[in-house]
């Protein structure tokens, strides 16, 4: 995973042009349950903006960007938990990982809308919990407005929290 931050972060600083549509497809990547689990794109969202202040790319498209990938890819994972319910475990990749929908139903079950935004937080339960929003038929607009108001929110603080981090090391590197 590390190599492909690495890269991804490199392209983006080649090719500032694409900063935006990369990180929507990533965003919507680690917002979808299948893929998610396949490639955590995560590590790519920080090091792209750890490259912010030091490249001079422009936060507000970046976010926006990172927030509505975020948002269309939980609003697909509930689509596909509405629509194909308890199918969805037999599918792959999830049929590999049986756990983790479980998790998801109990922690939905449990929080209620809360979950959609506490769960885009947490890698496993970023798979599921849209998931099993949709396969016990979470109120569709309850839902989007979790969904949207969260990847607001979680698009910052990836995109923030790499941000800082390039600060500080940089800050170090003068220091020391």
């Amino acid at each position: 995973m590390e190599d492909f931050a690495h890269a991804t972060a490199g392209f983006v600083r080649d090719h500032q042009a694409w900063a935006a549509p990369i990180v929507l497809l990533l965003a919507f990547g680690e917002s979808l349950a299948f893929i998610s689990l396949l490639l955590p794109a995560w590590g790519a969202l920080v090091a792209i903006g750890a490259l912010m202040g030091a490249s001079g790319i422009n936060f507000w498209p970046i976010w926006i960007a990172g927030s509505i990938g975020a948002a269309l890819g939980d609003w697909l994972s509930y689509w596909v938990g509405y629509r194909y319910k308890e199918q969805v475990a037999q599918m792959w990749p999830l049929s590999r990982y049986p756990e983790i929908l479980p998790r998801g139903e109990a922690f939905v079950r449990r929080w209620g809308v809360p979950s959609i935004f506490v769960g885009r937080f947490f890698g496993p339960l970023r798979a599921s919990v849209p998931l099993a929003a949709g396969i016990f038929e979470m109120p569709y607009w309850v839902f989007q407005f979790a969904n949207f108001v969260s990847a607001l929110i979680w698009a910052a603080a990836l995109l923030l929290f790499g941000d800082v981090i390039a600060q500080i090391l940089e800050w170090l590197w003068r220091v020391a």
